[in-house]
């Protein structure tokens, strides 16, 4: 298991093809606010790539899964118990303007550059990996990110997002990879586009 605290305090583990990648408090900055947009993320890697996914959204009591191949689902937690499973999947590619989703506190000039590339209807902030979420449900088809994100704070939600149809690249198009980099910070993500059925990179 790779948990963002173990690995701050050099706990890094062997790591063969298959793992987790543990955020047990990704959203920090709303969570100090008091906001409701922090998560806890976990997500099951095999050969390096993200094949489970659970978040789940303790001050609402949401849980979202998915599972590469089965599908994704969302439900309703009260009084610690998830309820009935209702599936998740991304909506079809409007005709006309998309809506975004983008971080709420770690929006960068470059992320902004590259939303304006898209005739955008709506754009919402949100916290954590609940933008991933946003997307996987259809209540937004893209969510690009150009600025620090760790593995910790993106397995959980890509393997969500996959199981509902979309997918997530970096900006050449290639896919993310799970593991130890061999360039760069430990575990750190390159620039990467979330997106459902929209087309993740303008041409």
């Amino acid at each position: 298991m790779i948990g963002e605290e173990g690995v701050s305090e050099g706990r890094v583990p062997a790591l063969d093809g298959t793992f987790f990648l543990v955020d047990p408090l990704d959203g920090t900055r709303e969570f100090v606010k008091g906001g409701n947009d922090f998560t806890v993320n976990i997500g099951l890697v095999r050969n390096r790539r993200p094949e489970v996914g659970v978040i789940y959204v303790p001050a609402l009591g949401k849980l979202f899964g998915g599972i590469l191949g089965e599908g994704a689902w969302r439900t309703e937690v009260v009084d610690g118990k998830p309820g009935l499973h209702r599936p998740m999947q991304v909506r079809p590619a409007p005709d006309g303007p998309i809506d975004v989703v983008a971080s709420r506190s770690h929006r960068t000039p470059e992320t902004d550059a590259f939303i304006r590339r898209f005739d955008v209807a709506n754009l919402v902030n949100r916290g954590s990996s609940l933008k991933f979420c946003a997307v996987a449900e259809g209540k937004a088809d893209l969510y690009p990110r150009m600025g620090t994100t760790m593995q910790w704070d993106t397995a959980a939600g890509e393997a969500i997002l996959t199981a509902a149809g979309g997918r997530v690249v970096q900006l050449d198009g290639a896919p993310l990879f799970y593991g130890l980099n061999s360039d760069g910070p430990l575990f750190q993500n390159p620039w990467f586009v979330a997106a459902g059925s929209v087309e993740p990179l303008p041409g």
